[in-house]
């Protein structure tokens, strides 16, 4: 297929409610939206880089340059065969997985459309709709985390992730257990911590948690080993899994027991689905976590969530979640049983609102074939 061009949309969208993590508070969201149109035909993707290098060393900035610089040329250069072939045309670029995985995102859906295939059946998905939880930011009393819990739970979420970081961690995860003793509840620090912190860890292997998402440094798999090695609860890391080859070599140490899997993290969805696979055949459970995503890369998350390792929760949550009004239709809403129906649709299976887009973009830039 012979691309047009590629669109870039830098986004900013106020959130419901602010979500504080331990690497700050988040108003407004920001990201970088890609569309590709070929042969008559368009792609969306969404690169979840946002506005400051909390997360990740990534901005929307940062993205922005990468894919205009380097990424979009290559895909523009020559036509493409298939996702792969873009994939080996930048695999001697390094780093920027978030810019990468936005722009093959956008590849998918446009192959999704031409084969009149979902993204869920490119992947390999299995499941109609997928199990969700819900991911709360860290709050400002007891009181408060344990109100928003229940409203989560009579929203009909059936798993609950706590935010935490230092000094507000063993005493709201003791408060929200204590409330709601037969709840799935896990707790993720975001990096925060250090091995120095263990004594906070050892004390809730006693809350009956589902794990312990990324307790210390992306960069510290040796200490992450031996944290694991003085804990009942589950580790899972999230941040310093980027590739499926730090996966296999997290497992090898026991540096974990779970993984968490975002495609804009490890560089795309094929990449994911390795990382899936590796993990399926290790026998580890793995889930698909979020990052505050519009429709757009809702709809991503839900396909890569249905194949069949995906055995946890995940942070996909309603659309409704984050967001007053969306950029993509159909929204996701929540099932009574706690799952969201993956599309069925060509490709992503949303239509983007381009009126709607246009109300939160802060800057737009076409790059077509040179």
């Amino acid at each position: 297929m012979r691309l047009d061009h590629v669109e870039l949309f830098h986004l900013s969208m106020r959130l419901k409610a602010p979500f504080e993590t331990s690497f700050g508070v988040e108003s407004d969201r920001e990201c970088v939206i890609v569309k590709v149109a070929g042969e008559g035909l368009v792609g969306w993707g969404e690169c979840v880089a946002g506005q400051f290098p909390g997360y990740s060393y990534e901005t929307a900035g940062t993205a922005w340059h990468m894919l205009k610089d380097f990424l979009i040329p290559a895909s523009l250069a020559d036509p493409l065969e298939d996702v792969a072939q873009m994939r080996r045309r930048i695999a001697h670029l390094r780093g920027h997985p978030m810019a990468r995985a936005g722009l093959e995102m956008a590849l998918w859906d446009l192959w999704g459309k031409a084969e009149r295939k979902s993204l869920a059946e490119l992947l390999g998905g299995q499941r109609r709709r997928v199990p969700v939880g819900v991911s709360v930011g860290v709050q400002g009393s007891t009181a408060a985390l344990l109100a928003t819990v229940l409203g989560y739970i009579e929203a009909g979420y059936a798993r609950v992730k706590l935010k935490i970081k230092p000094g507000c961690d063993l005493g709201p995860a003791r408060a929200v257990r204590g409330s709601f003793p037969e709840l799935p509840l896990q707790v993720d620090g975001n990096s925060a911590y250090s091995l120095a912190d263990a004594p906070i860890f050892r004390g809730m292997d006693d809350l009956g948690l589902l794990m312990i998402e990324q307790p210390l440094a992306d960069d510290d798999l040796l200490d992450h080993v031996r944290l694991q090695a003085g804990l009942r609860t589950p580790i899972c890391l999230d941040e310093s899994i980027r590739s499926a080859r730090i996966a296999r070599q997290a497992l090898e140490a026991a540096a974990c027991r779970i993984i968490n899997i975002k495609a804009g993290r490890v560089g795309g969805l094929a990449e994911a689905v390795a990382i899936h696979d590796l993990c399926r055949e290790a026998g580890a459970p793995v889930w698909c976590g979020g990052m505050l995503e519009t429709g757009i890369g809702r709809a991503s998350n839900l396909a890569l969530a249905s194949l069949p390792g995906f055995t946890l929760p995940g942070d996909i949550s309603a659309s409704e979640r984050y967001y007053a009004a969306d950029i993509a239709e159909p929204v996701f809403k929540l099932n009574p049983d706690s799952t969201i129906d993956v599309p069925s649709g060509p490709g992503l299976g949303v239509q983007v609102i381009e009126t709607a887009l246009e109300r939160v973009t802060l800057r737009r830039e076409r790059i077509r074939v040179n």
